[in-house]
């Protein structure tokens, strides 16, 4: 029996990813690289849902976000950046279909065993992001996605929000939540360090340094933003939730006609 090192696999991890990079256009932002914490990384993957099941119940977030959204048994859903599958294997009960969607290779064999698990075969798992995976089936019902959308800068989140509109059907919802700044910026350093406590609270000493990296490393933006950029890519944003001055809740509808600018549907 062959004895797979911890080595190899980052090794071909590595290969693949840079061969799918080689294939992508040059100009084109790297969504697969890590950003912040590196999820990609399989032993960071692995203890993923250990960890946040301790301060999170998958189970009863699905079940709101299939209720805000209305989702019926024949709905197709698009989970963009489903990491482990928090709501794509909860929420494929409710549902047709559930197109699993993450850049993390690492996370989505996590999510593929879970959903082997349960007995699932209405999720499609599938490598990919905002700015690469394609939609080949028919215009999905609704896009959710949790906590992704931060590791794009503001540009590439409109060129992301975008594409996701366009796998939308004409009315078709989208569920945004994510690490969204309402503060005012002056009162900054004071902010960011309730935002570090916070996290510190809810998760532990590792929570600290998430909230640290976060801010150092990936891309949230300020909600006066937020809303501009979902306006902009075709959706009508229904209610807007805001837990607090770092959280953010969107449930949007996408408009029967949306507006197409010239070169952003890359």
């Amino acid at each position: 029996m062959i004895k797979v090192r911890e080595m190899d696999i980052e090794f071909y991890r590595h290969y693949f990813n840079a061969l799918e990079a080689a294939r992508q256009p040059a100009w084109r932002y790297r969504e697969m690289k890590p950003c912040g914490v590196n999820y990609n990384n399989f032993l960071l993957a692995g203890l993923y849902d250990a960890h946040h099941l301790a301060f999170r119940d998958y189970r009863r977030e699905a079940e709101q976000i299939v209720a805000a959204l209305e989702l019926t048994p024949a709905a197709a859903v698009i989970d963009m950046g489903c990491g482990t599958g928090a709501f794509a294997i909860p929420a494929a009960q409710y549902c047709r279909t559930v197109y699993a969607v993450d850049v993390s290779r690492a996370m989505l064999r996590r999510a593929r065993r879970k959903a082997r698990k349960a007995g699932l075969r209405n999720v499609e798992f599938h490598h990919g992001g905002f700015l690469t995976y394609e939609h080949r089936a028919a215009a999905a019902d609704a896009v959710v996605t949790v906590a992704a959308l931060h590791h794009l800068p503001d540009f590439w989140k409109l060129v992301g929000l975008h594409r996701l509109a366009s796998m939308l059907k004409p009315g078709g919802r989208l569920y945004l939540f994510d690490v969204v700044f309402s503060f005012e910026v002056v009162h900054y350093e004071a902010r960011i360090k309730r935002f570090v406590r916070t996290l510190g609270t809810d998760m532990g000493p590792s929570g600290e340094l998430e909230a640290q990296t976060h801010c150092r490393a990936e891309y949230s933006t300020c909600d006066w933003i937020m809303a501009g950029l979902l306006e902009r890519a075709g959706f009508e944003i229904d209610a807007a939730d805001r837990k607090n001055e770092f959280l953010a809740t969107y449930l949007c509808t996408k408009r029967t006609e949306t507006p197409c600018p010239d070169e952003l549907n890359v």
